[in-house]
């Protein structure tokens, strides 16, 4: 390591917000070219998603925590990651209908099915490949920014529940896991989940 780039500062810890939602991170570059970064985001998001008449309330939570490999081809700030994350993100359903609407192929009643509850889930590792600003080794304040993509699998649906008259019904049991299958075709393309974090921290 040259002297210049030992007076420079190798560590940095900071805050990072985005699609993997908001949490520490802590960097580490050896010298101008590599680096290391390992970060946690956490976040819950309300959204809504309607699926075969049905309209569920869906709360994504983002909780996950990963290291990423910096490689800066030019050793200024442009940096190519690649790495992974031990993914807890899930996504939890409900649904309650107000007036008739067909699960499977058979059509019920309010009463019939009750609230509808499940928990969507990813693969619990998800690799992952971004571009990026990453700063300098100048000592202090550093902004960046990072666009990638995460590979987290396809999103599978667990425990999709009534809790109406028709619950513990064999047929009402059948047709709710035709319905987990059209939930899960609907989520396909959430396969790929987007990385777009920018970043705050100070380098010492």
């Amino acid at each position: 390591m040259s002297a210049a780039v030992a007076q420079e500062g190798r560590w940095s810890v900071g805050v990072t917000g985005g699609t993997l939602g908001v949490g520490p991170q802590v960097s580490f570059r050896p010298n101008e070219h590599l680096g290391i970064r390992a970060n946690a985001g956490f976040l819950t998001v309300s959204r809504d998603e309607e699926v075969d008449e049905i309209e569920y309330d869906g709360d994504l939570e983002l909780s996950s925590f990963g290291a990423m490999l910096d490689w800066y081809p030019l050793g200024g700030g442009f940096r190519i990651s690649i790495g992974g994350r031990a993914n807890d993100n899930e996504v939890d359903l409900t649904g309650a209908p107000s007036s008739s609407v067909t699960i499977g192929d058979t059509t019920y009643t309010p009463q019939q099915i009750g609230t509808l509850t499940g928990t969507v889930t990813t693969d619990d590792f998800t690799p992952a490949l971004s571009i990026g600003y990453g700063g300098t080794l100048a000592k202090g304040l550093t902004f960046g920014a990072e666009l990638g993509v995460l590979w987290q699998g396809e999103p599978t649906i667990e425990n999709l529940r009534g809790t109406g008259l028709l619950a513990n019904a064999p047929q009402f049991e059948a047709d709710i896991e035709r319905e987990e299958s059209r939930i899960e075709d609907e989520l396909d393309d959430y396969e790929l989940w987007p990385i777009l974090q920018l970043k705050l921290s100070y380098r010492f």
